[in-house]
């Protein structure tokens, strides 16, 4: 395109169209596409690849290019930074407007295509699936059988894959640094291994669980391309993963609620021991006019009931009203069981006796026979 005065000389770049030079060239790309939800896992990428060596500088805008021309300290270290070299993949944000590059080509003969690409990208959703499962299977993951299996073995089959492609080249011209490194790196981690053993303190493995966690969720900001979205995700994984407290909180409180137990009786007032005697008159006339009630009554059987008592005439005065005990039955039980009576003075006697035998346990604990053979001795010292 013919530049205008003031403006720079760049040619614009469209997706899915590949530019093939031979010179060095300014580029920009314009992102006129909004993003949408469904672009979470969106890759833009442009691709720099040459036969030779050639220089990719990144810049976000037109003005970048033209600061290119002048030089500073600061945008030299910068551009340090963002300098690529021959075949180069350039992300670019999908809320970005504009993009700009820079391709210096070191030699004449240098030959380069440059294309724009945007993909639905499967490593995007393979992080993000990483992420959830580092995040939500954090505990069983500390544990470390769990930690070898799922982190040493996988890392270590990566590992060999990408060696195995470049097994022979490897071990034909660095045959020293491949048998220096497995011998390194076999003894330090024997080393390491059977000093510390496995993780066994709580808090270490709490430790390991919340750095798998924050590096699940580190995962999942970065695999997805729309941010809003990833610190939704985020916030509603985090929600999740500590759900079951509240739920049990609730459940708690509900079943506290819902089948709380009946509160306990007070207990009834003790009587007083005027009030236990007429109780005790009371109930005792009581039933003894419901007894009377059922001898008169044609259920009772008077003849087989006279041929088992002893006095038929004290049981027939009885039932026509007379008093169920005789004046002399009555002063014996006065006797034996009222004031002064022998059965409380037995029972005072006896609550004294055990509060002598309890004073005397205190003032005379059992000690064991040494120690009396040793504080118990004679005048003449002897035992």
């Amino acid at each position: 395109m013919v530049p205008q005065a003031g403006e720079i000389n760049f040619m614009p770049l469209k997706e899915h169209e590949t530019h093939v030079n031979y010179a060095s060239e300014q580029f920009c790309y314009s992102n006129k596409v909004t993003p949408k939800w469904h672009d979470i896992w969106t890759k833009i990428q442009i691709r720099v690849n040459s036969t030779k060596v050639i220089r990719v500088i990144q810049v976000e805008s037109e003005e970048k290019l033209k600061e290119l021309d002048g030089f500073s300290l600061w945008m030299y270290v910068g551009l340090l930074f963002k300098e690529k070299l021959n075949d180069s993949y350039i992300n670019v944000d999908i809320f970005s407007k504009e993009t700009c590059l820079k391709v210096d080509t070191l030699d004449q003969n240098s030959k380069y295509s440059i294309s724009v690409t945007r993909t639905l990208d499967p490593k995007l959703f393979i992080v993000t699936f990483l992420g959830l499962l580092l995040f939500f299977c954090s505990d069983l993951m500390s544990s470390p059988i769990y930690l070898m299996i799922l982190g040493g073995w996988s890392f270590s089959v990566y590992l060999t894959q990408l060696a195995f492609r470049n097994l022979q080249e490897i071990c034909t011209l660095y045959w020293e640094y491949l048998l220096g490194y497995l011998v390194i790196v076999g003894c330090v981690s024997f080393a390491v291994c059977y000093k510390y053993g496995p993780l066994e303190n709580e808090r270490n493995i709490n430790l390991l669980t919340w750095g798998l966690q924050i590096f699940g969720l580190l995962l999942l900001y970065l695999s997805i391309q729309i941010r809003y979205i990833a610190v939704t995700l985020i916030i509603i994984a985090i929600c999740t993963k500590n759900l079951e407290y509240p739920v049990i909180w609730a459940y708690a409180i509900y079943s506290r609620k819902l089948f709380t137990a009946p509160e306990k009786p007070s207990p009834p007032r003790l009587l007083s021991e005027e009030e236990y005697r007429i109780q005790g008159e009371v109930e005792t006339r009581k039933a003894l006019e419901q007894l009377r009630e059922y001898c008169r009554s044609p259920e009772f059987s008077a003849w087989k009931a006279v041929s088992r008592i002893q006095s038929p005439k004290r049981f027939a005065d009885f039932v026509e009203g007379a008093s169920h005990v005789v004046p002399n039955e009555a002063s014996v039980h006065e006797q034996e069981y009222g004031l002064g009576g022998s059965f409380l003075e037995d029972q005072l006697f006896e609550e004294e006796d055990e509060e002598d035998d309890s004073s005397f346990d205190e003032d005379y604990p059992e000690t064991p026979w040494p120690q009396n053979h040793l504080n118990f001795q004679d005048k003449t010292g002897h035992c």
